[in-house]
Parts: structure tokens; C-alpha cells; sequence
């Protein structure tokens, strides 16, 4: 069996980081690891308080779960402080890590705030040259180009400039009053478009967390990238579609759909 592994923060209630994370490599068909980068205490409503690893200790995470079981894929998600994205970086070469999927997380659904000023530019100097690919959302590369984005000709120049910058491939998500549910892939010179169905239902507690890990757990089954976005997609959409409803905020997606016996945006088709 294909194996992933997600570096990340833990979400109290389920919905976002480690925990997304897991059940979406789960129901996506790979065995999931972990290596834990902070302890949350949140809800759907927001983060109330961060605990970060040492980075000692997310060494010593890491380093048992590749030297026993060696992921076919890596997801990196929420990482608060500059010297856990070095300690990342480090063995990620180390061991020489493949598929590894960088989720720049900067900004949880809630509005909270998860990443220090200084770790940004650690996460793009250290991080971003080992990425496969990484997932920012409009707002979050903003940021990393350091240009404004308005239309999908602002996505595509920004997800190029990115590409350039850092070499890494980049699929710009859609979503933010741009593009609708449509992201933007740029890859080895080239770019395209992922078209998504517009779901009706504003419970996305986790929406970024769960791409990124569908992604990466496609990419450990031997997809190339192309087809683990669209089947990533796919996932998400019908996680979205089967409107689960749990928490006073935006609400976590129901990312066992599967295991309910049908898939809502076939049964929709039908």
C-alpha cells in the first residue's frame, strides 16, 4: 500500500490540519502519517491558542516515521515559526523526499492568523525549492508574488511569477471572489485551468488542508501532478456537496462521503 505523510498543525475539532489531513489520505486510498508541528485549540469559530514542537522534537517525528515507513508522498501544512520549516527543509533532503506537497498556510478560515511575519520568507527560501507543488490560495500568493489579484489573468501572472521565483509548480486556488471555484496550475512551462463546480454551502473549514492532502495522496499512487489535481477536485467538491453541517462557524466538510454508500455530485448528475 502507497503511503503519505502530512506535517502539520493539529485542529482541536477535526476539520482542518492533522486531522484533515488523515482522512482524506484515508478515503483517498493511502496509508497516512503524521508528524504533529503545533497543538491548536480551535473551532469552527476560531484559533484560541497555538503549542508549538520543538524542533528537536519534529526531528525526531520525522525521522521515525521515514527510517520505518517511507512516504511515497509529503504534505506540509500549517508551520508557525522559521526554525520548524528548517527543520522540515533539512530532512526533507536528508532523506530525499519526493511528492512533496506544500500547503502555505498563513491564514486560517476563520481569519486567524497561523504563521509569523519572519517564517514567510524561511517557508519561500527553504521550502518552496523542495516543492513538488505548492497550493496557496488567492490571498496567501498575493503575498508570495507580491502582486494584487483580481481577475484569472492576475492568477495566471502571479502562479508564473511564483514558478519562477521559487521553481516550483504552483496551482493558484480560485475561490476568493476570483475565478469562482476554478484554480490555475503552472507546470513545466506551461499552464491550466481546473474547472470546479460551485458548491452552495459555506461550511469550508479545511477546504485547503483536504486539496493539498488529496493531491499528495494521488501523487503517491503514481498520478502525475495534472491528474492528482483534478482528482483531488473531485474529492473536495463531493466532500463539499454531501453538506455536512456541525459547529456555530464554517463548519468542516464531510470527508467521509464515501463511506455513506454514494457520491452526492453523481447522484446530482443523475
Amino acid at each position: 500500500m502507497k503511503s503519505a505523510l502530512t506535517i502539520a498543525g493539529s485542529d482541536s475539532c477535526g476539520g482542518a490540519g492533522i486531522q484533515a489531513d488523515i482522512k482524506t489520505m484515508t478515503m483517498n486510498g493511502v496509508y497516512a502519517m503524521s508528524a504533529v508541528t503545533a497543538l491548536t485549540a480551535q473551532n469552527t469559530t476560531g484559533v484560541f491558542g497555538i503549542q508549538e514542537v520543538t524542533p528537536a522534537f519534529l526531528e525526531e517525528e520525522i525521522e521515525a516515521v521515514v527510517t520505518d515507513i517511507r512516504p511515497d508522498a509529503v504534505k506540509t501544512g500549517m508551520v508557525s515559526s522559521a526554525s520548524l520549516i528548517k527543520t522540515i527543509a533539512a530532512q526533507i533532503k536528508k532523506h530525499g523526499l519526493k511528492n512533496v506537497v506544500v500547503d502555505p498556510v498563513m491564514v486560517a478560515t476563520s481569519g486567524s492568523r497561523l504563521i509569523s511575519e519572519d517564517a514567510v520568507s524561511v517557508l519561500e527560501k527553504e521550502l518552496f525549492p523542495l516543492a513538488l507543488v505548492i497550493t496557496p490560495n488567492i490571498p496567501e500568493a498575493e503575498i508570495i508574488s507580491d502582486m494584487q489579484i483580481s481577475d484569472r489573468t492576475g492568477m495566471e501572472k502571479a502562479a508564473k511569477k511564483i514558478n519562477g521565483d521559487f521553481g516550483c509548480a504552483v496551482l493558484l486556488k480560485g475561490g476568493h471572489s476570483v475565478s469562482d471555484a476554478d484554480d490555475y496550475l503552472f507546470a513545466d512551462g506551461k499552464g491550466q485551468w481546473f474547472s470546479g463546480k460551485r458548491i452552495d454551502n459555506p461550511n469550508t473549514h479545511g477546504t485547503g488542508c483536504t486539496l493539498s492532502s488529496a493531491i499528495a495522496a494521488n501523487l503517491a499512487k503514481g498520478y502525475e501532478l495534472p491528474e492528482s489535481v483534478r482528482r483531488a477536485k473531485n474529492y473536495i467538491s463531493s466532500a463539499l456537496a454531501a453538506q455536512l453541517n456541525l459547529g456555530k462557524g464554517s463548519g468542516p466538510l464531510m470527508h467521509n462521503y464515501i463511506l455513506q454508500g454514494k457520491d452526492p455530485l453523481a447522484m446530482e448528475e443523475k
